[in-house]
């Protein structure tokens, strides 16, 4: 059974911020030059403008022995979320492919 989420994810950068970055004490720019990416890349993820990729993943999953699934699958949760609840006015117009292979 599919369990309906009516609360919307938090975003996995806002996680890694409280969970990681604030209780270690450690900036944006620290964690950024830390992890080998840029500290305008690791600003957008944290706050929450911009996708946990794979390689952020791995690179997330390294320097906090967390694994890369987790950090996937919030951000998989987080995007579920988001196009369930977008204006999705425009599938309306799809069809079916069985329908339209037995028509």
């Amino acid at each position: 059974m599919t369990r309906i989420r009516t609360r919307k994810p938090v975003h996995p950068g806002v996680v890694f911020k409280a969970d990681v970055l604030d209780p270690l004490g450690l900036s944006v720019t620290a964690a950024a030059k830390a992890m080998g990416v840029s500290r305008k890349h690791l600003s957008l993820f944290v706050n929450g403008h911009a996708a946990c990729s794979k390689e952020l993943a791995l690179r997330i999953a390294k320097a906090t022995g967390t694994s890369v699934a987790s950090w996937l699958t919030m951000q998989t949760r987080y995007d579920v979320w988001e196009v369930e609840h977008a204006d999705n006015s425009y599938l309306a117009s799809v069809q079916s492919l069985a329908e339209v292979a037995h028509a």
